[in-house]
């Protein structure tokens, strides 16, 4: 494995994880010593996306990431956090089982992770992802994301009820 800091070839594993899709691992350059991360994916079949116009490209885990790091520009996200969300949202689209998949049911997958991790990114993300042209429409986002927060934490501070045997 070569170093992207050094070029050196001589870089040792020191933690090696099973995530949802593959292997990540930990490694450190024996020249330089910097750390870096590397990720073993199982190769699948392609993954047509089909887009709005209905033309099809083939799915590029590399432009979800890149569009989800646009939203989250200049937020405090880490980049593992979104490797980690476009590898989530990576498996539930090979996990449909299907060789297609609308490029509508991406953005909601996106969107629902970004929602999770960040709402300034979730509402940049939304505002190109759903064509926002006034203003108006930006603000039921912005209502309708903190409905959704306020009902998640109203769910949050419920009591459980005690089950009752019968």
């Amino acid at each position: 494995m070569k170093c992207p800091f050094c070029d050196a070839s001589n870089a040792r594993v020191i933690d090696t994880r099973e995530v949802s899709d593959g292997i990540r691992r930990r490694r450190e350059c024996q020249e330089c010593h910097q750390r870096f991360t590397t990720y073993e994916r199982i190769a699948r079949v392609k993954l047509l996306v089909v887009k709005r116009d209905r033309s099809r490209e083939t799915f590029d885990r590399d432009k979800l990431l890149l569009s989800m790091q646009a939203a989250c520009s200049k937020r405090p996200v880490s980049a593992d956090v979104l490797e980690e969300a476009a590898r989530e949202i990576e498996a539930e689209l090979y996990s449909m089982g299907r060789s297609e998949v609308d490029s509508l049911v991406i953005g909601e997958l996106v969107m629902e992770q970004l929602r999770q991790i960040d709402d300034v990114a979730y509402v940049r993300f939304a505002s190109v992802y759903r064509r926002f042209t006034h203003v108006e429409h930006m603000v039921e986002e912005i209502d309708a994301l903190r409905e959704r927060k306020r009902r998640e934490q109203e769910l949050k501070n419920q009591i459980p009820l005690p089950l009752q045997e019968g």
